[in-house]
């Protein structure tokens, strides 16, 4: 089972609203969801909330350390609580993936992603799973750490906050341990419904 749920973001207003901090506001949902709080622990560097199911400690955590140096809190707290590489989920922003998407994995590359970076190092391993929040890509590879900190436009922040939402139901199979149904929740979405022609396009269509 997933012991320990880690969103990715950086700390401070500023960042906040931005693209960078989706595991953030995952990890808000889920605290919202078990009706826990996130609060400040400086012995593990992040916001942190604690829940029991069937039994079991759940650790939510919000690193503080800026990105780059996420693994700092991660490892940090997933060794004092001997939490296994296998048993945490980490939430991040993923440029490959449109908004709207989210998929989920276990183990690979950190594809660049510095918060992935520094867990890898941190934990000496890979072999723990990704919820990937899609952002998009400016299609620039220049751009992509303006794309990154920057706010989302309303539409394309509508289409992370529905990804979120649809991701968030897979949670009681993660902390079941059944991670395969876990991922097809995550990847099945249903089909949007085209929307019923207007008035004025009938009448045209009828002229």
């Amino acid at each position: 089972m997933i012991k320990l749920f880690v969103g990715l973001g950086n700390p401070g207003p500023e960042y906040e609203a931005t693209r960078h901090n989706a595991g953030f506001w995952w990890i808000d949902a889920l605290a919202r969801e078990l009706k826990v709080t996130l609060v400040p622990e400086r012995a593990y560097h992040g916001l942190v909330a604690r829940s029991s199911v069937a039994g079991h400690g759940v650790w939510l955590l919000q690193p503080q350390t800026f990105m780059n140096l996420s693994g700092k809190s991660v490892a940090a707290l997933a060794r004092f609580f001997k939490i296994q590489p296998e048993e945490i989920l980490v939430v991040h922003d993923e440029l490959d993936l449109p908004p709207g998407q989210a998929k989920l994995k276990r183990g690979g590359s950190h594809a660049g992603h510095n918060g992935l970076r520094d867990i890898h190092a941190q934990l000496g391993s890979s072999d723990y799973w990704r919820l990937r929040i899609g952002i998009g890509h400016p299609g620039v590879k220049s751009e992509v750490i303006h794309w990154v900190l920057k706010k989302p436009a309303p539409d394309q922040r509508t289409l992370i906050e529905d990804s979120v939402a649809h991701a968030l139901k897979a949670y009681p199979a993660m902390l079941a341990g059944d991670m395969d149904k876990a991922t097809l929740l995550v990847h099945t979405t249903k089909p949007q419904r085209p929307k019923p022609p207007r008035p004025s396009a009938l009448q045209d269509g009828a002229a």
